[in-house]
């Protein structure tokens, strides 16, 4: 809460108490606050948070936490000011998080993708990681695009002008460096056969210079395992990094986090980069108060995470989960790793 809006709180307080309204009439405000954790390794309601099934695990003890921020809506001027003076929880215009052009249900069904995406993006990058077979394939081809009537739904992408690709960003990078009006050859799988296909790149839509393909690749997990995320009433992306982990701890020798405590936040996409998030201040802090001693920062939030830091949490800063993994075997080593 910002200066002005301190003292604003303050006027009204004596005020509303006055008119003996300040435990009903609501502000359009919100509070954010540490919320629950959730152990990746572990189990809620019975079942595996991170359940592998149709393969054999390594054995996982300690902890891969991810963390939440709560949300407390329809706030008083009592509640407000009672919040903000807790010093757990900061207090934000309520259109940050419920902006008025969408109903709250809109926005929790969006927050509910996300968080879906985060499971898909999670269970990707963690088989890249591994080595896995992962698909990639065409899911669209655009009607009116470059690639319509060379490239087929379901063909399965092997290489873009020479690049092997692997991932979707793969497939945006190469033709990323190629200009309208290039004949890439495009290799795929299809009908069972590899064959090569030339197709005449147009221009991105927005940018004139980038090469466009006019498709829509996709990845599939091509394992003969099953990866399932058992975790209900969570939303947005932030648990990817947490997830991967948790993946890639069980079908991996060895423990990730040393039969430690470890806690963290990120998102994440199939190659594995590690995005930033919001509310870190309240996830340090719920994940202090849930036993951790290590935590896992996306390295564009570091800057705000080493503003407060609680008393015995360790501050790891990660870019991937090529880094994240090699930062806990670093610390299970008793070596350093990259901090904040």
């Amino acid at each position: 809460m910002n200066r002005r809006m301190v003292t604003l709180v303050a006027a009204l307080v004596p005020v509303v108490a006055l008119l003996g309204l300040g435990t009903v009439v609501q502000v359009p405000f919100v509070a954010l606050g540490p919320g629950p954790t959730f152990n990746t390794l572990g189990e809620v309601e019975g079942e595996q948070v991170v359940d592998i099934t149709g393969t054999e695990l390594d054995p996982t003890s300690g902890n891969l936490n991810m963390t939440t921020v709560s949300v407390r809506d329809g706030l008083t001027v009592f509640d407000a000011f009672g919040f903000w003076l807790s010093g757990r929880y900061g207090i934000v215009p309520r259109e940050e998080v419920y902006p008025s052009n969408r109903s709250r249900d809109e926005v929790q069904e969006e927050n509910a993708a996300d968080f879906a995406q985060s499971e898909e993006s999670a269970e990707l990058a963690a088989l890249h990681y591994l080595g896995e077979p992962v698909a990639l394939e065409v899911a669209d081809v655009a009607e009116d695009g470059p690639s319509n009537n060379a490239l087929r739904v379901g063909d399965r992408l092997v290489a873009v002008d020479g690049s092997p690709v692997r991932t979707v960003g793969d497939v945006q990078r190469a033709v990323a460096d190629l200009a309208p009006g290039t004949v890439a050859d495009v290799v795929v799988v299809r009908d069972g056969a590899e064959q090569t296909v030339p197709v005449t790149l147009g221009a991105r839509p927005g940018h004139d210079d980038v090469g466009y393909l006019g498709i829509t690749p996709v990845e599939k997990p091509d394992v003969p395992f099953t990866v399932e995320f058992n975790l209900a009433e969570v939303g947005g992306p932030s648990a990817g990094l947490m997830f991967a982990l948790a993946v890639v701890d069980k079908l991996s020798p060895g423990e990730l986090n040393g039969g430690q405590f470890v806690a963290g936040t990120g998102t994440i996409d199939s190659d594995g980069k590690v995005g930033p998030i919001g509310g870190i201040p309240y996830k340090l802090t719920a994940a202090r108060e849930a036993g951790a001693t290590t935590f896992l920062v996306p390295s564009n939030n570091c800057d705000e995470a080493k503003q407060q830091i609680p008393d015995g949490l360790r501050l790891v800063r990660v870019d991937d989960l090529t880094g994240a993994v090699d930062a806990l075997d670093s610390l299970n080593r008793g070596e350093d790793a990259p901090a904040c």
